[in-house]
């Protein structure tokens, strides 16, 4: 199964008009029919395509929805939308006329500027995913490991403070346990522990995850909740809003 496909930042600004959104929402999950029939049509391997033939320089396949037209581009498992338009009333095939139009006279200015020349019909690099689309893919990345880290901190949080008893998980080879005592009438406590390497960043990362705690109130401690430190454990703990755990308490399973 491949990835969902994927529009470069130049499609999205200059051939969908789509503005670009902050990094914590991928690209791949844009709303727009063309890119949800693309995610469609390239969700399984072995999935015949049809292929633009009037483009040699790429392997470019069709992808068309309602009255959008596009070409997709598949990078190994990564599909990518490079460039898109609207069929016009009366014409089947604008698009892609105009598109293997433009990638002549690329190819044409290529080899006003370059030796040795193109010896392919088209030239369709500028289409291609870039730098900037690197830099967005991997910047995603780490956005939706974050999303996914605040999940599992929420889980253990919470299942912790339903229960009063330390839960834990491995994470990316590191244990991470999390322990709520909730005092009725007193503070509630909260106690993290990690064993195994872990980046400082990340660290920092799971105890602001924390819900319902101060990101400047976490202190380095000697001990979780009713034992004693492990070897090669590194522990922290904090005090948790009252309305939080409240909160927590109400979610559903």
């Amino acid at each position: 199964m491949t990835k969902p496909v994927r529009p470069t930042l130049r499609c999205l600004r200059e051939d969908l008009r789509i503005a670009i959104p902050p990094v914590t929402r991928p690209l791949d999950e844009l709303e727009h029919p063309l890119l949800t029939k693309a995610t469609e049509r390239f969700a399984e391997e072995g999935t015949p395509h049809e292929r633009i033939r009037s483009i040699d320089d790429q392997v470019l396949f069709k992808v068309k929805a309602q009255r959008w037209r596009g070409a997709v581009w598949v990078d190994v498992d990564l599909p990518w939308l490079v460039a898109c338009g609207l069929r016009e009333d009366g014409s089947l095939d604008d698009f892609y006329a105009t598109l293997e139009n433009g990638a002549k006279a690329a190819r044409a200015r290529y080899n006003a500027d370059h030796s040795p020349p193109l010896v392919t019909a088209t030239h369709c690099g500028h289409l291609l995913p870039r730098e900037e689309d690197d830099l967005r893919y991997r910047a995603e990345s780490a956005a939706r490991a974050e999303r996914r880290l605040a999940l599992v901190v929420r889980e253990l949080t919470r299942h912790s403070l339903l229960n009063g008893h330390e839960h834990a998980t491995m994470l990316d080879g590191a244990a991470l346990g999390i322990h709520v005592l909730a005092d009725q009438g007193h503070e509630t406590y909260v106690a993290i522990r990690i064993i195994g390497s872990v980046p400082k960043h990340l660290v920092a990362t799971i105890i602001s995850l924390v819900p319902g705690c101060d990101p400047g109130g976490w202190m380095s401690d000697y001990a979780m909740p009713e034992r004693a430190m492990a070897p090669e454990e590194q522990i922290w703990s904090n005090i948790m809003d009252p309305t939080m755990a409240a909160k927590l308490l109400d979610e559903d399973s």
